[in-house]
């Protein structure tokens, strides 16, 4: 497990949240002001300075209910409240997203050029406000000087800490899914075609040498996909061509998103509970994240206007309204059990039913 993986984690699904939220505020004609007010806040705790020099201190990844609870309140860090079912919604987009990003990418030092584009478009987010954006160099700066000297045997580690976080994350994307690079069981498609990683040869050709070292022998194979040479590098530095796509705003154009929890993210994440061992550290670094999100939302709250709520997908209202049912449905059992209950409509029990 790499200690070094945690930065690069926050700040690539901090990138999505902004994405989603940034698309489903226009979607829905929130008012400019409010929703530059609401990502600029949020920006702003994101790239707070006391909250990365704790996160870029190399340690372990935080437990997956630790980090949801991170950006749960990362979410809420402005005046927009969303409901449970947004929230859920939200962060199952954001995971997917970048898992299928870090699945895709060529080599394990290209995710950190995907870190670079969410980096990137993060800044156009606040390209108007010199003190967010401020904070946002900084942080990218960060970025180059700590991990532009790593090797590539410490971002495959890197990689393989990640890879391992998001394993048994399966949930159904509906622009995945009608894209076709996710299966009907939540799995992704790799791709057999296109650009091989940069410095690589395509594949389809075996050389043999002798003990000499000179070249005696030479065989063709059939590759089956159609690959191509990378191009050139995408730039590591703070500002340049990044070549690669991955990390940037798929939500540019706008789409119907939904997020389906497949059979089997159900059941092993009902398996994880039972067996998995609680880390130690994860109530201490929960903690500590959250005494600097929450000074920050205390400080805040007294300048802030009022609220406002947001039901960022189209059936979250819906779910809202049957979440009560379902709780109630919970708490008696099975219905055949119980006589005299009051009268519920066979459709409501047969959609509302965990």
């Amino acid at each position: 497990m790499s200690t070094r993986t945690l930065p690069l984690l926050f700040i690539n699904l901090g990138g999505e949240m902004l994405y989603i939220l940034d698309q489903r505020l226009r979607a829905q004609n929130i008012p400019a002001d409010k929703a530059k007010k609401v990502m600029n806040d949020i920006i702003t705790t994101m790239f707070n300075k006391k909250f990365l020099e704790e996160l870029f201190k190399p340690q372990e990844l935080y437990s997956k209910k630790a980090l949801r609870t991170v950006f749960d309140r990362l979410a809420h860090a402005s005046i927009m409240r969303l409901n449970q079912a947004s929230m859920d919604k939200l962060y199952d987009l954001m995971t997917m997203a970048f898992k299928y990003q870090v699945l895709l990418c060529p080599r394990p030092k290209d995710i950190l050029l995907v870190s670079f584009n969410h980096m990137d478009a993060i800044r156009d987010f606040v390209k108007d406000t010199p003190s967010i954006l401020s904070q946002v160099d900084e942080t990218n700066k960060q970025l180059v000087e700590i991990y532009t000297p790593l090797s590539g045997g410490e971002f495959q580690l890197i990689r393989q800490t990640l890879l391992i976080f998001f394993q048994d994350m399966h949930i159904r994307v509906s622009i995945f899914l009608k894209d076709k690079v996710q299966n009907s069981n939540g799995r992704f498609v790799l791709p057999t075609s296109g650009p091989v990683p940069y410095g690589t040869h395509t594949p389809g050709l075996i050389r043999m040498f002798s003990c000499s070292g000179e070249e005696v022998r030479r065989m063709q194979f059939r590759d089956g996909g159609n690959y191509c040479g990378a191009l050139r590098e995408g730039s590591f530095e703070m500002y340049g061509d990044r070549v690669i796509k991955l990390g940037t705003n798929m939500y540019s154009v706008s789409r119907p998103v939904e997020t389906h929890m497949s059979g089997t993210s159900k059941n092993s994440s009902q398996h994880t509970k039972v067996n998995t061992t609680p880390n130690p550290l994860a109530k201490e670094e929960l903690n500590l994240l959250a005494r600097l999100m929450g000074g920050l939302e205390v400080q805040k709250s007294a300048n802030t206007d009022s609220g406002f709520r947001v039901n960022l997908f189209a059936t979250d209202e819906e779910e809202e309204t049957n979440r009560p049912m379902q709780s109630w449905l919970r708490s008696w059992g099975s219905l055949e059990r119980w006589e005299n209950l009051p009268p519920v409509p066979a459709a409501r029990v047969t959609t509302s039913w965990p």
